[in-house]
């Protein structure tokens, strides 16, 4: 059977969030990181997850829980994206396909993440017609990994593959940039 990882991006600096490490800021009693790493981990079709970090790593190592997720530093995590893309991918080699989501999307669910590991490779989430993750990287993207350079992601390899709409799952597309990005997801589960 072909191997379906999981990868989570977590490698940045988080600058525009202000004071304070982003991914270890709290939401229903938890680090923002726990929430991304959740969804990937109770997912059933994903054997194996790896998180990249970068920025702060071991802070984060201390203050996570991991659950079944491996953590790796990307020591090149300033150059941008693309290296922590290489940097868990060169730990994915017996992946087929790897579900990419980010760090910082709290809201992210493991059925959504289970939808995407069922797509072919090249496939990605959007959300009312906007590219967003997750994103399903077969061997031929993860070959291409290191034609890859600064902050551009894994999107113009992923061009002319399958678009999956998600758009009634919005929640899930929401990341983290700033302490009012978190606010507002704060209070819409609040309304919940």
């Amino acid at each position: 059977m072909p191997v379906v990882a999981g990868l989570i991006l977590a490698a940045g600096e988080g600058r525009r969030f202000g004071a304070g490490i982003k991914l270890l800021a709290e939401l229903d009693g938890r680090p923002l990181l726990e929430h991304a790493i959740s969804a990937q981990c109770r997912c059933p079709a994903i054997e194996r997850v790896v998180v990249v970090l970068g920025a702060h790593a071991e802070e984060i190592r201390r203050r996570v829980d991991f659950m079944c997720a491996e953590p790796v530093v990307c020591e090149g995590w300033a150059e941008g994206r693309s290296a922590s893309l290489r940097s868990g991918a060169a730990r994915l080699t017996d992946a087929e396909k790897v579900v990419v989501t980010l760090g910082d999307q709290p809201l992210m669910t493991p059925e959504l993440v289970g939808l995407l590991a069922a797509q072919p490779a090249g496939a990605r989430a959007v959300y009312d017609g906007r590219p967003g993750h997750p994103v399903v990287l077969g061997r031929e993207q993860l070959g291409a990994l290191a034609s890859l350079t600064g902050e551009s992601g894994a999107r113009e390899l992923l061009a002319g593959g399958p678009e999956i709409e998600c758009g009634g799952r919005c929640a899930a597309a929401r990341d983290v940039d700033t302490p009012q990005d978190l606010e507002a997801i704060r209070e819409a589960r609040a309304v919940l």
